[in-house]
């Protein structure tokens, strides 16, 4: 086990870094955190809720929202997913996914984040892939995650990021919706950009 996974404290003050460089940058006229030309465009390939394979171009030509974190969060994640989701249907955009990107793939099978995933909305889409596929995944975009020593039971945590990425149809990075921003502000964002 490497140093940072037995030293939670650690990668937590590493992420808070990451969220601060992302929100000390960027710009645009946003309600949330502008990040146009602060990332690279969306890519990945992973296995989806179904058991298929899913890349970006699978989402091309609709805005998507993506979101790293695991069935098993007990607070952070579905209260994300709860926000996501009302943001989406407040956006009134028809071209528009959420992709929840499983970073726990040793329990997050494709039933069970389809389970997930559609306790929240049908515009949410699971994926997961392999620990090494997604640490790449998570450098490209400047997100962290690891995972804490299991207890007697083998049950673990899983540290994550808790920031959402706005990609628009193209695939271009363009917003960060942070735990902070309102439903209303990602709502009105997520129309600003699903209209370009």
């Amino acid at each position: 086990m490497s140093k940072l996974k037995s030293r939670p404290w650690l990668q937590r003050i590493g992420m808070g870094l990451i969220a601060l460089m992302l929100s000390a940058c960027g710009g645009g006229d946003y309600q949330t955190k502008g990040i146009e030309g602060l990332l690279p465009a969306l890519e990945f390939e992973l296995i989806s809720e179904t058991g298929q394979t899913l890349s970006a171009s699978d989402f091309r030509g609709s805005a998507t929202v993506v979101f790293f974190g695991f069935t098993n969060c007990p607070d952070v994640c579905p209260t994300a997913m709860a926000r996501i989701a009302a943001a989406v249907e407040a956006s009134g955009a028809d071209d528009l996914n959420v992709l929840f990107v499983s970073v726990d793939p040793g329990r997050d099978t494709p039933a069970r984040l389809a389970r997930y995933t559609n306790f929240f909305s049908d515009r949410v889409t699971g994926a997961t892939a392999s620990v090494a596929t997604l640490k790449a995944m998570t450098k490209r975009y400047r997100a962290t995650f690891g995972y804490d020593r299991p207890n007697a039971f083998g049950d673990y945590n899983v540290s994550h990021s808790s920031a959402m990425y706005v990609f628009d149809a193209k695939g271009n990075a363009r917003a960060l919706f942070r735990p902070a921003d309102s439903v209303t502000a990602m709502a009105n964002d997520l129309r600003r950009i699903t209209k370009r």
